[in-house]
């Protein structure tokens, strides 16, 4: 028997029901447009009783442990960034999940924050310059914000990034955020901003992998095999 990811293992301390239950669940709800209450009645269908709300808490619990694990996994992205901002609704408010992906389609990376300024916007580049490193280009929309972040980025550095505002460049991030906007309309908002910070992680975890930005060592693994990968 393969042994389990430390982090996953800590979290299954806690937890009593089978490995292959708890991964399966929280793979289809992060995965896919599905509610609580219908993965509730899937399993059921299963003979296996799981309530909804155990579904929600094994999510919370395992998709940190699943989102650093595939960090150590991803593919290289490319260096010419289309960074945007979609809305996503908390607590009855909108916040803003900034997200970027190359000129391939592949996700650099993603980060909720309360507000949309200077400030947030140079959060979400640091984070994905630290993971992914340094781009060539970053392609943003006429967001004053976005702008003004990259040009005091820039002022740190040797070489600057070279900054393009051409809104139908981005076009490609803008049909990407539908994915992501697809699967978390069922959910009807977030309760909390700790509780959509981590579940919009699992989703966009499972996202990159059905997209193929995970490496497998020519396993040649389903992304459905990549996903429960992670948890070994």
């Amino acid at each position: 028997m393969k042994t389990l990811n430390p982090a996953v293992a800590r979290v299954l301390k806690r937890l009593h029901d089978p490995l292959e239950v708890i991964l399966t669940c929280v793979r289809w709800y992060v995965a896919y447009p599905l509610s609580l209450r219908h993965l509730e009645e899937m399993r059921a269908e299963r003979d296996v009783s799981v309530d909804h709300s155990t579904v929600h808490r094994w999510a919370l619990k395992l998709s940190p442990a699943l989102e650093k694990a595939f960090r150590r996994h991803k593919c290289a992205v490319g260096q010419s960034w289309r960074v945007d901002q979609t809305y996503i609704k908390v607590k009855g408010q909108w916040k803003y999940l900034y997200r970027a992906v190359d000129k391939a389609g592949n996700t650099i990376d993603f980060l909720l924050r309360a507000h949309r300024d200077k400030a947030a916007a140079r959060q979400y580049f640091e984070k994905s310059i630290a993971q992914n490193g340094e781009p060539e280009t970053v392609t943003i929309d006429k967001s004053g914000a976005n702008l003004a972040a990259l040009e005091s980025i820039n002022v740190e550095r040797e070489t600057p990034i070279k900054i393009r505002q051409t809104k139908y460049l981005n076009n490609i991030i803008e049909q990407d955020h539908r994915a992501i906007k697809r699967r978390t309309r069922p959910m009807l908002g977030f309760k909390n901003f700790r509780c959509a910070r981590i579940l919009l992680g699992g989703i966009e975890v499972a996202h990159m992998i059905a997209k193929g930005q995970m490496k497998d060592n020519g396993a040649r693994q389903t992304p459905a095999g990549q996903f429960y990968s992670l948890a070994v």
